[in-house]
């Protein structure tokens, strides 16, 4: 596939927060498909695709279809990514998926870096467990990524595991070169470097550490993109009704103490309202 104009971008970020958002009140994927290519921009060939993958949702009912079959227009990374979110193996929901594209596609609009995308989207397979075998397969094939990096992800599929995340940026960056050569100054790398000095240097600071150190480390510094991460889950229903059944003790209370006070209190009703209540707890 060929790469696509920065307008491309700009609008593929505001189809997937609008998707994103549209999906959270609960509209349904094909209505807002359906709906939405008006609203995108019509010099930008996205209105297009969405309309396709709006025909291929009612075929298949997976919104990654469309995405796999559109190879010329979307990138094999974003398939994967929507795939993620339709294997029920993962615990990685439409909600998420949808905002790491849109972070994907509001860097490639702005000013990117092989280097900062290839660590956004290596970050994103890592902390979402998604599965490096594939991801990086699709990383492989990204036209963004020249020769030199495509071989350079291909090789990871046999490193990961032996050799640490830190490692493999440090011993492909500026920085090894140049301490090699104050030992050697004839000292030729085997392989050419990838990431910058200062990469090599945050590197090298977080060897043996968690990896998710040195992503933060990288963002902090040289403003490579934040991956977002998943929501605690809050479960509102089991909230709410803990809340009823407080309420319904409370009401029960307040209808004893109004009896005593009349003088209407019967005793003998204390055990079947006892037992009403644990009735309804149960």
């Amino acid at each position: 596939m060929p790469m696509l104009d920065r307008e491309e971008y700009i609008e593929q970020a505001y189809f997937f927060r609008v998707l994103r958002e549209r999906l959270a009140e609960g509209q349904a994927t094909q209505t807002i498909l359906e709906r939405i290519d008006q609203e995108i921009l019509s010099t930008t060939r996205l209105p297009l695709a969405i309309q396709f993958l709006a025909t291929e949702l009612k075929h298949t009912g997976l919104l990654s279809s469309g995405f796999v079959r559109l190879s010329h227009y979307f990138t094999p990374f974003q398939a994967y990514i929507l795939q993620g979110s339709e294997d029920e193996s993962k615990r990685f929901s439409i909600d998420l998926a949808l905002l790491v594209l849109e972070r994907e596609a509001e860097y490639r609009a702005g000013n990117i870096q092989r280097a900062g995308l290839f660590v956004y989207q290596f970050e994103v397979m890592s902390r979402n467990r998604l599965g490096y075998e594939l991801g990086l397969k699709a990383l492989s094939t990204d036209p963004f990524y020249d020769p030199k990096w495509q071989d350079f992800i291909r090789s990871m599929r046999e490193q990961l595991g032996v050799v640490d995340f830190a490692d493999l940026i440090y011993l492909r960056s500026e920085l090894y070169v140049q301490e090699q050569r104050r030992r050697d100054p004839d000292y030729v790398p085997p392989l050419p470097p990838l990431f910058g000095e200062k990469e090599g240097k945050i590197a090298r600071a977080n060897m043996g550490r968690d990896p998710l150190y040195l992503f933060a480390a990288l963002q902090r510094q040289l403003g490579f993109p934040e991956v977002p991460r998943a929501r605690p889950a809050d479960d509102t229903r089991i909230r709410l009704e803990t809340l009823q059944l407080k309420i319904r003790d409370l009401e029960q209370r307040l209808k004893l103490l109004e009896m005593e006070q009349r003088g209407t209190l019967d005793l003998s009703k204390l055990v079947d309202l006892d037992k009403l209540r644990r009735d309804d707890d149960w």
